[in-house]
């Protein structure tokens, strides 16, 4: 331990402390150095494949050993095809643009300074998140990738995985070269480890919540460090007046049952009472066909009597990621926009409409990180969007706003360049 890591008496505090030197010295280091510990890991997951695979036949098993369902273990399960699937995502992320010292902006002033403002790390980036391991070299590689240091606090349920794979991130990153801190699991299996990391302001520059409701509104409210606040998914699907009905049909059931289980699934659809009569009878047709139950107000349940569940203001605010949807028939697109003021996580909503008035006039009063205009929810990604990976969805509006590929692991400084010049 460092002597100034050595202050910090508690774990978690020192291994933010030791994170923070290292971070000081990733910053200043060039992409190759970055990339060439990027590939190390990527060919240490491989080599290394057995340990993994050993480490993560625990969790399932401890998993399993409490009635965890066949579904959640299957997130928490890591195969070798998958550990080399995760491989071949990190030697992705090498290929993917650098923005440390990217100029967002510059000029020279009338003065003659030469003014520029360039993008640089964050610094150290804790990421709280549940379930998934792979999630814990996703977030390791977009880090490292950015000039970042990352502290790590998986769920309790994937500790004896991501304890493994943090090794072995640590020992590639180590062999070449750049310093082994700028990766490190937060120590403890226990809440107080991940109070203490949540009120690490000047250790920790920024926090990132990935998981549930629950998880994201516990660091929300609770951290002292800044949040980027990756949020849950109540999306919505309008279908307007103008719509051309195969085109909504297709729209709807991609949106909601394609991955039902994902944040950028739709959870509400909303259908102008103008063309309700003709859209409601294939809609439920569609959607039953796909497996979806329909919870629908009373026009809905009109429209399919005993295959409708009644809906409540419960089911408007429910994140389902299920094969659920809540259903509305609305007077107006103004009435569709309130209902999605009121209820919506912030995170991406979608019109079917021939009309580009509508169109317009949708995008511009619906105030979410994404609005989709004759097209699925589910391409809200940074994947689909040609970032080529992201840390999350961010649902908040300062920074970083939508899916957050590199830039958005950064922030930025100005350089201010004169000759003598004073003030």
């Amino acid at each position: 331990m460092t002597s100034s890591s050595a202050s910090h008496s508690s774990p978690v505090l020192a291994t933010a402390a030791r994170a923070r030197e290292a971070a000081a010295l990733l910053a200043p280091l060039p992409r190759t150095d970055r990339d060439g510990a990027l590939l190390a890991i990527a060919d240490a997951l491989v080599a290394r494949t057995d340990e993994i695979v050993a480490a993560n036949a625990e969790d399932t098993a401890k998993a399993r050993a409490v009635g965890t369902s066949e579904s959640l273990v299957d997130r928490l399960t890591l195969t070798p095809e998958r550990i080399a699937a995760i491989a071949d995502d990190v030697r992705h992320v090498v290929t993917l643009p650098d923005p440390v010292g990217e100029v967002v902006r510059g000029s020279t002033l009338p003065n003659g300074l030469d003014l520029r403002q360039i993008r640089v790390p964050l610094g150290v980036v804790g990421i709280i998140y549940e379930a998934r391991p792979n999630v814990t070299v996703d977030a390791a590689a977009l880090c490292l990738k950015s000039g970042n240091a990352v502290l790590l606090r998986g769920s309790s349920s994937a500790y004896a995985s991501n304890t493994a794979l943090v090794m072995v991130l640590r020992d590639a990153v180590a062999g070449a070269g750049l310093p082994a801190d700028v990766v490190q699991l937060v120590p403890g299996e226990g809440r107080d480890a991940v109070r203490e990391l949540m009120r690490a302001r000047g250790l920790v520059d920024v926090l990132i919540p990935r998981g549930g409701a629950s998880l994201i509104r516990t660091v929300v409210e609770e951290s002292t460090v800044p949040v980027i606040e990756t949020g849950t998914g109540n999306c919505h699907v309008y279908v307007d007046e103008a719509a051309d009905i195969d085109m909504a049909l297709s729209i709807l059931v991609n949106s909601k049952a394609q991955r039902p289980s994902v944040c950028n699934a739709a959870e509400t659809v909303l259908v102008h009472a103008g063309i309700a009569d003709a859209f409601l009878p294939r809609a439920l047709e569609a959607l039953t066909q796909a497996g979806v139950i329909v919870h629908g107000d009373a026009a809905w349940q009109q429209a399919g009597p005993g295959l409708v569940a009644p809906a409540t203001d419960e089911d408007w605010a429910t994140e389902y990621l299920s094969y659920d949807i809540a259903a509305v028939v609305v007077p107006d697109l103004d009435a569709a926009v309130a209902h999605i003021r009121r209820w919506t996580s912030g995170h991406t909503e979608a019109i079917v409409t021939g009309s580009q008035a509508a169109a317009r006039r949708f995008t511009q009063l619906v105030d979410s990180t994404t609005v989709a205009v004759n097209a699925s929810t589910r391409f809200t990604d940074g994947g689909q969007f040609g970032f080529g990976a992201e840390i999350g969805i961010s649902t908040q509006k300062l920074h970083a706003r939508g899916p957050m590929g590199l830039p958005e692991l950064t922030s930025t400084k100005y350089i201010v360049t004169g000759d003598g010049h004073t003030r």
